[in-house]
């Protein structure tokens, strides 16, 4: 049932709660007044809830806005997680928009207990604005020691303007998977004589995989009567492909010069890098569609066994046509390494840009009568226990503890193969994905066990080869103008003009006319005002840095 804040006749603390949401008037933008409301609602229950471990002997209910999931709160896990808490959620989910449904609530004064709400939209932060959300640093220091043991520095990336939590991170923490990377056919490796390089995950240089490219054309010109392609992409992911090649030489989001964050452009090794992908296309190693290739294209193209090379994410179409064709344990398989620009360290590569803040975030509304229980509840679902039993099941139905590690049954593990969708649905096993941390547990086993526990021999391989090229984008997320606003227009003109003469670049057919074309980008960056927006980058960044320092301090 849906909890209404009312206006008129109620208890004290009640007429606090009252005050912080008919404040779209008085607290509606002064999250500071929700904070003094959050900690005498706490208080007041702190009393009868008692900070112990055990949960109430009558389940409370809290009503949940999940934007992912619709199920009711009835399966296996999620029994256990009320005998467990106390708490028993009545799950709220749109048929429609998440956000309009959110923003609906946030105006009608009709708010869950508990919101899940994809923390990189702006319905976030009028959540936090309009005091919709209560601050949780009180009641993270009295109730929720997992929380703040497990979360880290996450928390302090995570305040507000104001220095304060309101919302909790979900899919939270650098995800150890790879992300981007240059992948190769082990078959050619092998052939052309690194395959204990290959197989080891040793990174190649720049020089070494041109010349892994010329020899693969020299030797296979035509493949099925078709010219061979050293290398291809799929242009529908670009930002991804520009990504994989910055990555060789270690750069980020910005160019980070003299305390100032620059657009990346300005960064020299970023002519090199150009240079470098030009010099692939005009000897005819580059896929000649590389700029128009739909991702239908190339799938056709690397399952062909016309390519030898290709950057992004793993290349699953064309290795699981691979293995249908030649077998499960065929060489003639992509896979994943670092390639390194000149005097570029392998561990500093970029390939895995990852943001540690995940992707979603939830928060405690004012309307929630049971701050402290639900706390402790989150809390719960945090902690090393809770996420194993969100995101593998009931221990003695899906798995089992052995010598301190934790094992799944062969026969969860085939229902899961068979069916995922329906093994979650009957077991409750990642159906709730709640205050989910990415990576490993304590025993060195996957959090995530349907995606994270069966990986075959190129995702295997690919955690070794990639290792360390993991790195956080939190810090340098967002700090572009306010949307809708001129300086937006503007950068979005300059992120126009930076794309196109990328394009046109590469395309080039001389290195000299590169440096011409190059210039003139720059001109026309700072013609559209680049200097005012580099400005906002760095002005927004100190602020956040400024809080997180704060933060982190206290």
């Amino acid at each position: 049932m849906k909890k209404r804040i009312i206006l008129a006749g109620l208890l004290a603390s009640i007429m606090l709660l009252s005050a912080c949401n008919t404040g779209n008037k008085n607290s509606g933008n002064n999250p500071s007044e929700a904070a003094s409301n959050a900690t005498s609602n706490a208080a007041s229950n702190e009393a009868s809830s008692e900070a112990s471990s055990e949960a109430p002997k009558e389940p409370i209910t809290l009503t949940l806005f999940d934007k992912n999931v619709g199920d009711p709160f009835t399966n296996p896990v999620a029994k256990e997680i009320t005998d467990r808490t106390g708490v028993f959620i009545e799950i709220q989910q749109p048929t429609g928009n998440p956000d309009e449904k959110l923003n609906l609530m946030l105006v009608s004064g009709d708010l869950p207990d508990i919101a899940l709400i994809d923390r990189r939209e702006a319905t976030m932060n009028k959540y936090i604005a309009g005091g919709a959300f209560i601050p949780l640093n009180d009641l993270i220091d009295q109730y929720a020691p997992n929380i703040k043991a497990r979360y880290g520095d996450v928390l302090s990336k995570s305040v507000y303007e104001d220095g304060k939590n309101y919302y909790l991170n979900n899919w939270y923490g650098l995800d150890p998977n790879p992300n981007w990377a240059i992948n190769m056919r082990m078959d050619i490796l092998e052939e052309f004589g690194y395959g204990e390089r290959a197989k080891a995950g040793d990174s190649f240089t720049q020089e070494e995989f041109l010349d892994l490219l010329r020899k693969f054309k020299a030797k296979y010109p035509d493949v099925d009567g078709k010219p061979s392609i050293p290398m291809t992409v799929n242009a529908e992911h670009m930002p991804t492909i520009i990504g994989s090649f910055k990555a060789m030489y270690g750069m980020k989001t910005y160019y980070e010069k003299d305390g100032r964050l620059e657009f990346i452009v300005r960064d020299p090794r970023y002519l090199e890098m150009i240079k470098y992908i030009n010099n692939l296309y005009t000897e005819g190693l580059l896929d000649r569609e590389w700029g128009i290739n739909k991702a239908q294209n190339y799938a056709q193209k690397t399952a062909s066994g016309r390519v030898f090379a290709t950057a992004g994410g793993v290349v699953n179409e064309a290795n699981t046509a691979f293995r249908a064709e030649l077998g499960e344990d065929t060489n003639h398989l992509f896979y994943a390494f670092k390639v390194t620009a000149p005097g570029v360290d392998p561990q500093k590569t970029t390939y895995g840009p990852r943001s540690s803040l995940g992707w979603d975030g939830v928060g405690i509304t004012v309307a929630n009568k049971h701050p402290v229980e639900t706390i402790k509840f989150l809390d719960f679902l945090a902690s090393e226990e809770g996420q194993y039993l969100l995101m593998w099941g009931k221990e003695g139905e899906n798995w089992t503890m052995e010598n301190g590690v934790h094992v799944p049954k062969k026969e969860a593990l085939d229902a899961m193969s068979a069916d995922w969708a329906g093994f979650s649905k009957t077991t409750g096993a990642r159906k709730w994905t709640w205050m989910i941390r990415n990576g490993l547990g304590e025993d060195g086993t996957a959090y995530d066990l349907i995606f994270g526990y069966h990986k075959d021999n190129v995702n295997q391989h690919a955690l070794k080869s990639m290792e360390g090229s993991s790195w956080d984008t939190a810090l340098y997320d967002d700090l572009g103008p306010k949307a809708g606003s001129p300086d937006a227009l503007s950068e979005q003109k300059i992120k126009d003009i930076i794309d196109n003469s990328f394009s046109a670049m590469v395309y080039a057919k001389s290195q000299d006319e590169i440096d011409g074309m190059y210039k003139k980008m720059i001109a026309e960056l700072d013609a559209n005002s680049a200097v005012k927006i580099e400005d906002i980058y760095t002005a927004n960044y100190k602020v956040r840095m400024d809080l997180y320092n704060s933060a982190e301090s206290k």
